[in-house]
């Protein structure tokens, strides 16, 4: 009778491991594990960058991948932590800015993953409310990096406020300048400190991001704005060969979505247009 139990005892053990899916045979499957998920750590400037990248936070975590955005308020250490690894891409800067930039940094490898958007250099003033009203002499804070410095220079020239050297384009310097006829003082600032500037000269030529952080609105408060066709689109930048990235490609689809054309236009209200 001992022996006929422990028999059954055996058996009956098989049946319910095999039951189970203990064997290699039957049973249900093994789940299927989740998709693993990515991380991708972009640098920022708060306005608009920041905050049409955190419009795309929820569709690009329903695809796996995490985007944490880093805050700067320069244009120099977003693309210092991207070369330096401390960052997988950033968004701030247009493409005549980042070729400048790693010219003067031993050619650094970043790269273009793509446009988003234009933000129109403008002219501002507390002091003024129009242009023809300003004096000889006057006092105009424009941006100190090359680029940008360049590109405020042909704004003046486009205003009719000075005339630069022919063909010197967007690598302009106050060198060029061939004729100021107002004699215009021309100081050279950090753009990020331009606003603050606006109490102490006459005219200043603002970045549309730094503009909107100081509350300025570049449809009602510039007295003079570039146009839609400006070619200074603001560009995602990342490390040479990191634009092939599938969590990259995600981030540049969400960017260039309907979703985010839409907000750019409810938000901003013409102040920043979608270049895609």
């Amino acid at each position: 009778m001992r022996g006929k139990f422990f028999a059954a005892l055996t058996l009956a053990a098989t049946l319910l491991l095999t039951g189970c899916g203990g064997g290699q045979q039957g049973g249900d499957k093994p789940a299927d594990k989740p998709a693993a998920e990515s991380t991708i750590k972009i640098g920022a400037t708060p306005a608009p960058h920041a905050e049409i990248l955190e419009q795309i936070k929820p569709d690009l975590k329903a695809q796996g991948v995490n985007l944490e955005i880093v805050e700067f308020n320069d244009y120099v250490q977003p693309n210092i932590a991207l070369n330096d690894k401390e960052l997988d891409a950033n968004f701030f800067q247009h493409e005549p800015y980042l070729k400048d930039f790693v010219k003067e940094h031993n050619d650094m490898k970043l790269k273009n993953a793509g446009g988003v958007h234009v933000e129109p250099m403008g002219i501002y003033s507390s002091k003024i409310k129009e242009l023809k009203d300003l004096a000889d002499g006057a006092s105009v804070s424009i941006p100190n990096d090359p680029t940008n410095g360049g590109r405020a220079l042909l704004l003046l020239q486009k205003a009719g406020l000075l005339k630069l050297k022919d063909g010197v384009g967007a690598d302009a310097t106050v060198q060029d300048i061939a004729d100021n006829p107002k004699k215009l003082v021309i100081q050279e600032v950090e753009a990020a400190q331009l606003p603050r500037t606006l109490d102490d000269v006459d005219i200043a030529i603002i970045n549309t991001n730094f503009a909107l952080n100081a509350q300025l609105n570049p449809i009602k408060d510039a007295l003079f704005i570039e146009d839609k066709d400006s070619p200074y689109v603001n560009i995602v930048t990342v490390r040479d060969g990191d634009e092939n990235r599938d969590d990259i490609k995600k981030l540049m689809t969400a960017l260039r979505s309907d979703k985010v054309k839409k907000f750019i236009e409810e938000k901003y209200k013409g102040a920043i247009v979608a270049a895609f």
